[in-house]
């Protein structure tokens, strides 16, 4: 059997250490970067933007310090597991004959941590210096929507110093032969919907109930779901480019023959670009109304923002990227990211971001069971990075 690459090896010992967000051992993953930075030869240090919230910076100083800086971001934390349904244990990662290693993080998204920190030890090696200070981070909580990571880090002292420019965070796998790179986002809401009403016995026709006005909203919501599923079916659209809606929790009721005096719905959106915010709170309220009194309304998450990274040629950051890329025959795709990422705290702050992870010929497994990535991949990432990196941090 064939040696294992180091960076493999290392990128294994990344994934064994369960960092699921609400139980996260981030001392582990902390002990491992410390190391990691030490056999690069770059200054590491911590932030605790909360306790047990830690922000991970590896920095290598550029030539011209007083340039504005080029950040490497990834998160440590990874969302659930559910065992029954993986064939290898989610964290031992497992490799098989084909080199294909499952691990809860293999994609979402310890893979780019790792394959930045080798990418940088390659370069070193190489005997390379470049103008622009590197910064990576490793931050925590993204999975948990980054309130307790990248967000209170954007308002921290500490981040203010980066001088940060510019940044690459997330993107996602891709099936085909193409990289897709992100440079925007959905803005997210999450809608809470209380319906009210009589309550009564479960053998009467009770009239008026919250159950009744929950369905008819529930139905407004799938028809709108669904002509905008529709609408990106015909226009051959990506997720991106339209509107998500999706009912994921109902609460409510106290025993099974008591009809329920309230329920309660909440609903995740995923705003297209061109929406208007405004129509589309309108909207909502209206569907409310038209469904019966007695129905509050509470938006639990409203982001506004709207930024776009420029992927115009004029621009010298996406000129030095793409450029890179084409010198290595990738095949680049520019889309809205469909999900969210830590990128949106970094364009809310005003520094442009890229969603990118080197991913091509991979299915798309964040967040679902058996998550993989292939060891050829993964190597081939690092490669992708070193010609990225090198040039991004060479902009004048």
């Amino acid at each position: 059997m064939a040696e294992e690459h180091p960076a493999v090896t290392v990128f294994r010992e990344y994934l064994r250490i369960n960092t699921i967000s609400s139980e996260a051992d981030y001392d582990a993953c902390t002990k491992l970067l410390q190391r990691l930075a030490a056999e690069i030869d770059l200054p590491m240090r911590v932030i605790e933007v909360l306790p047990n919230r830690p922000v991970v910076l590896i920095t290598w100083e550029g030539t011209d310090p007083t340039l504005g800086s080029l950040l490497l971001n990834s998160h440590t934390d990874v969302v659930p597991v559910y065992l029954e349904h993986w064939i290898h244990d989610p964290f031992a990662a497992i490799k098989t004959p084909e080199g294909d290693i499952y691990a809860r993080g293999t994609q979402d998204m310890k893979c780019v941590g790792i394959q930045y920190i080798e990418a940088i030890r390659r370069l070193k090696k190489e005997g390379k210096r470049f103008k622009r200070t590197i910064h990576m981070s490793f931050v925590p909580d993204e999975e948990r929507g980054g309130r307790e990571g990248m967000q209170l880090f954007c308002k921290h002292e500490e981040f203010k110093k980066l001088n940060i420019a510019y940044a690459l965070d997330e993107g996602l796998a891709n099936p085909t032969e193409e990289f897709i790179v992100y440079n925007s986002e959905r803005p997210i809401w999450g809608v809470r919907i209380k319906c009210t009403g009589r309550p009564g016995h479960g053998s009467r026709f009770v009239q008026n109930t919250a159950m009744e006005k929950l369905r008819k909203l529930m139905n407004k919501f799938t028809e709108f779901r669904n002509s905008e599923e529709k609408r990106m079916l015909e226009n051959n659209l990506r997720l991106g480019d339209v509107t998500t809606i999706n009912m994921t929790m109902v609460n409510g009721g106290i025993q099974r023959n008591v009809v329920p005096a309230d329920v309660t719905l909440t609903i995740d959106v995923r705003l297209a670009l061109d929406v208007d915010f405004q129509e589309f709170e309108e909207r909502v309220r209206s569907w409310a109304d038209e469904c019966g009194d007695g129905i509050l309304i509470t938006f639990i998450d409203r982001h506004m923002d709207k930024s776009i990274t420029s992927i115009d040629n004029s621009d010298k950051w996406w000129r030095a990227f793409s450029s890179a890329a084409s010198n290595m025959s990738l095949l680049l795709i520019t889309e809205t990211f469909p999900a969210a990422t830590d990128s949106r705290f970094l364009r809310q702050a005003g520094i442009p971001a890229l969603g990118f992870s080197p991913m091509n010929y991979t299915p798309v497994l964040l967040h679902d069971h058996n998550e993989f990535l292939n060891e050829k991949i993964f190597l081939k990432g690092i490669e992708i990075y070193c010609g990225i990196i090198s040039a991004m941090a060479n902009v004048d």
